[in-house]
């Protein structure tokens, strides 16, 4: 009897033990912590991002002028020539041997132009005396005129003679960095053997990247008002993900919209210097190459601004929790401009001063109570000046 007594009393400790911290439990649960930020203006860069094409400035195909053997090459393929640079030189004994008889005949004829001169004169000399004839003098001064034309003639000859000689000697016309030659030395060129090198500019360079009509009239409205082109710079996003050093000027828009893709071409000029690496020298930008043109305006403009993590979407929208002085949360559909993954740029939806919520919102429902609390820095920050928001 004595150990079923003892027995239960242990039980009934037991379970008095257990039972006691569910009456502690019953009290109301305290209010979520959330970190808030106000949502307030910020200085950012308007920007837009496109895909654009580097382009070479000026580029040129050295094609042969005249038929003639290839004796020598004076440059180094793949290295860049400057203009006036000595190329190809082709055999020249031909055309010089042209030119002296080209020479001969104008000196022929301008011996027989003197003489005819000479026959002139006397002619005319003679019509003032009994055996002066007026026919003499007409035939004499209708040969001068042959003549004369004859030695215009060989002087016109002699030109092309002396210009065909100067073709044998092949020069570059711009500076820039030139292709393997097409043939070799020995061989004969035509002026239809097509090209023989090509030579691709290399500062300045261009940037051509389309751009939709839409956008196209949205960077029109937004920046006309600026200055233009004068008010927009482009940067450079290099296939690598590095950002150009150089910022480019936009100088070219094309007159037509392409009726196939709905898109206007856009071209910015930008300077490629020459660079050093170790004992090498290059070029960043090359001629064919993709990129990402990031076209933003000069000076930075007061938008409102929020961190990106406070936008949540769903299916109607973008939208966040916003807090109201009684600390309940509510529901409110934004309107975002151009963001990034930082920061938040919104155009309608919020005001200056509200208090959204950045940390935490995974807790939240509209119309709860909330324990507000400044969010940690990662979420509160920025938009620095001069980083722009992209948009593709």
């Amino acid at each position: 009897m004595r150990n079923r007594v003892t027995a239960k009393a242990a039980i009934a400790a037991f379970l008095l033990a257990f039972a006691a911290p569910a009456y502690g439990q019953s009290g109301p649960a305290s209010p979520p912590t959330v970190g808030v930020v106000q949502v307030q203006k910020q200085p950012i860069t308007e920007s837009s991002e496109f895909v654009g094409r580097v382009q070479a400035t000026d580029r040129v195909d050295i094609v042969a002028r005249v038929t003639a053997f290839i004796e020598e090459r004076r440059f180094i393929e793949g290295a860049e020539v400057h203009q006036g640079d000595l190329l190809y030189r082709l055999e020249r004994p031909p055309f010089e041997a042209d030119v002296q008889a080209k020479q001969a005949a104008v000196a022929q004829q301008t011996a027989l132009l003197r003489n005819a001169s000479i026959t002139l004169n006397r002619a005319q000399t003679l019509l003032s005396t009994p055996a002066g004839q007026r026919s003499t003098v007409d035939d004499a001064l209708a040969q001068q005129g042959s003549v004369a034309a004859q030695v215009m003639s060989a002087q016109a000859q002699l030109k092309s003679s002396l210009i065909n000689l100067d073709y044998t000697e092949i020069h570059a016309p711009i500076s820039g960095k030139i292709s393997r030659s097409s043939l070799t030395i020995g061989n004969v060129v035509t002026p239809s053997s097509g090209s023989l090198a090509t030579i691709v500019s290399q500062d300045p360079m261009y940037v051509l990247f389309p751009i939709s009509a839409s956008t196209a009239l949205e960077l029109r409205d937004r920046y006309a008002a600026k200055g233009g082109f004068s008010a927009i710079r482009v940067k450079l996003r290099l296939p690598g993900g590095g950002v150009y050093a150089q910022n480019g000027q936009l100088d070219y828009v094309d007159p037509s919209v392409a009726t196939n893709t709905d898109t206007l071409m856009l071209r910015a000029r930008f300077p490629n210097p020459l660079g050093t690496a170790g004992q090498s020298s290059f070029r960043v930008l090359v001629d064919g190459e993709f990129v990402t043109a990031i076209v933003e305006g000069i000076e930075p403009i007061l938008a409102l601004g929020i961190p990106r993590a406070s936008v949540l979407t769903d299916q109607q929208g973008s939208y966040v929790y916003v807090v109201g002085p009684d600390n309940k949360v509510q529901q409110r559909r934004i309107t975002l401009g151009q963001s990034t993954p930082g920061t938040a740029v919104i155009l309608d939806g919020l005001k200056e001063g509200e208090t959204v919520v950045a940390d935490g919102i995974q807790r939240l429902r509209p119309g709860i109570q909330v324990n507000p609390a400044p969010a940690a820095p990662t979420a509160t920050t920025a938009l620095p000046a001069g980083t722009a928001p992209a948009r593709k």
